[in-house]
Formats: C-alpha cells, sequence, structure tokens
C-alpha cells in the first residue's frame, strides 16, 4: 500500500482512470442520490426552487406544444425530468448511474408520468432525428475530454429534429481552483466509503490545449485504497462557439445561467442554447 500510495502522490498523466468506481458505487452513489434528492444542496442537482425556475424558462424558449420530444441527458434520478413531463413535454431521461436510473423508473411508476429512463452512457446515444429538445445541465459537458466532446455534439446534432434545441451551461474560467494539497480524517462513515477513512485531496492544472484540471480523492481505510479522478474544463462563450460550429449548429444564443440570465462577461457560468 505504501507504494501505491507514493505512486499517487505525483501528478496523474492526463485523463489517468479512476482506480474505483464512482457513479456506480454501492456507496458512493447512495450519496449522490441523497445529494440530488435535497432541496436545499447545490451538489448533484442545484437546488430545487432553481431547478423549478429553470424548467419555466427552458419551456420560455422551447415551447413544448412546439417541441414536444425531450431528451435529458445525465438525468440522474429524475429531478428535472418529472418537472419537464408535468410541464407538457414527452421526457426521456439517459444517466450512467444505475440507482438514480432505479430511483427515476420507480418515481415515473408511482406518478404514472411514463417517462422512459435508460441507464447508459450517453456517450453512446445512436438518435436520428428523433428530438425537439436536448437538455445537459449542470456543467456535465465541461467533466468531458475535448474528443468525447466532440462525439457527443456530433450524436446530439444527429438525434435532434431541424430546428431542435441543445441546451447546456458550463463554468466559466472564474471557477478555476488554485492547485493545492489538502486531506481530512473521517472516523465514521463519509461520502467516500461507509468505514473510518483518510481522504488526501489534491486540485491539479494541465496546460494541455484544453487547460484540463483534475480534482483528485485518495481514499484510504484500514484494507483498501482507492483514486478517484474527477476531470474539469471550463469555456468562455468564444470557445462554445468554436467548438459547437464546426458541428453544424449556426444559431446560438447565450444566458448567464440555465434559468435565463442575462449573459455577463464576469459571470461564473454560461448556458448556451445552440439551434440545429
Amino acid at each position: 500500500m505504501f507504494n501505491q500510495l507514493s505512486d499517487y502522490s505525483k501528478k496523474p498523466k492526463l485523463y489517468a482512470p479512476s482506480t474505483g468506481k464512482f457513479w456506480d458505487d454501492e456507496h458512493i452513489s447512495k450519496g449522490m442520490l441523497e445529494a440530488h434528492l435535497n432541496p436545499d444542496w447545490n451538489a448533484a442537482t442545484r437546488k430545487h426552487d432553481f431547478v423549478d425556475k429553470s424548467v419555466r424558462w427552458i419551456t420560455s424558449i422551447a415551447p413544448p406544444a412546439q417541441f414536444q420530444q425531450l431528451l435529458d441527458l445525465g438525468c440522474g434520478p429524475g429531478i428535472y425530468a418529472e418537472r419537464f413531463r408535468k410541464a407538457g413535454y414527452t421526457v426521456t431521461g439517459i444517466d450512467f448511474s444505475k440507482r438514480s436510473i432505479e430511483y427515476a423508473q420507480e418515481q415515473t411508476l408511482l406518478n404514472k408520468s411514463n417517462i422512459q429512463y435508460f441507464y447508459q452512457n450517453y456517450l453512446t446515444i445512436d438518435d436520428t432525428e428523433q428530438f425537439d429538445v436536448i437538455t445537459l445541465i449542470y456543467c456535465d459537458y465541461a467533466t468531458l475530454s475535448i474528443t468525447d466532446r466532440l462525439i457527443l455534439l456530433r450524436k446530439v446534432y444527429q438525434a435532434l429534429k431541424p430546428n431542435g434545441k441543445f441546451i447546456f451551461d458550463v463554468f466559466t474560467p472564474l471557477m478555476r481552483k488554485a492547485e493545492n494539497h489538502t486531506w481530512y480524517n473521517c472516523e465514521e462513515s463519509g461520502f467516500w466509503n461507509e468505514n473510518p477513512h483518510i481522504c488526501l485531496n489534491s486540485v491539479y492544472q494541465y496546460d494541455d490545449e484544453d487547460n484540463t484540471e483534475l480534482v483528485q480523492s485518495i481514499v484510504l481505510t484500514k484494507d483498501t485504497i482507492n483514486c478517484y479522478n474527477i476531470w474539469d474544463h471550463y469555456f468562455t462563450k468564444e470557445k462554445l462557439i468554436s467548438e459547437i460550429k464546426p458541428v453544424g449548429f449556426n444559431t446560438f444564443e447565450f444566458y448567464g445561467d440555465i434559468a435565463g440570465q442575462e449573459f455577463s462577461d464576469t459571470g461564473e457560468t454560461i448556458c448556451g442554447v445552440f439551434t440545429k
């Protein structure tokens, strides 16, 4: 374990994978679901009063009477999807957390909401002109490498009907973190593990063309050690346009957040609405 920890003390190679599960870890996924469902946390899902505001705005720019079919990528346990359904959309949700999808499927049965949910990596969608609106909410786009972002953009463009809209948000460079190293001792169950554990956290910045950031958590228990690498990127309006236009999107609007706030060069987030 010492040698393994010594290796982890060095800056990882770009896009080095995690050693443990994240989305489908039996313990971590419980904490993620709890964070999604707490209406007062800006955690896995934003606070639910903001979610309500966001859904109202999206229905104002893409009315369900004209834009009926909606695909929610990274839908989690269906917080947005249920609200989209109540607003009048026919909704499909995709997420790579089995626990979240199972919860969402249980809720759609209880609510008789007829939302279709799929446990799937959204990079593997393969629809053609199926949806009027596709959403990707809470800055998920930025966690992807440039290679995966281009894969996603092409698949989204293919999946949208003519005049369909792709709506997503990202963080701006104002949210970039300084490189740092911290640690804490959890004497009982915590987010990362159900057993007592020590968590070593690091933030690394890379000088690649994508200005990639890594938030790394190394979790040590009495018997195990796991490394979780969460990659991130930050965007200006110009950078988003440079990625979107080559795929075929030529009409785009920018806002300060995914609830329709006015765009500002000094904002912490950008929301893009890209029309096919």
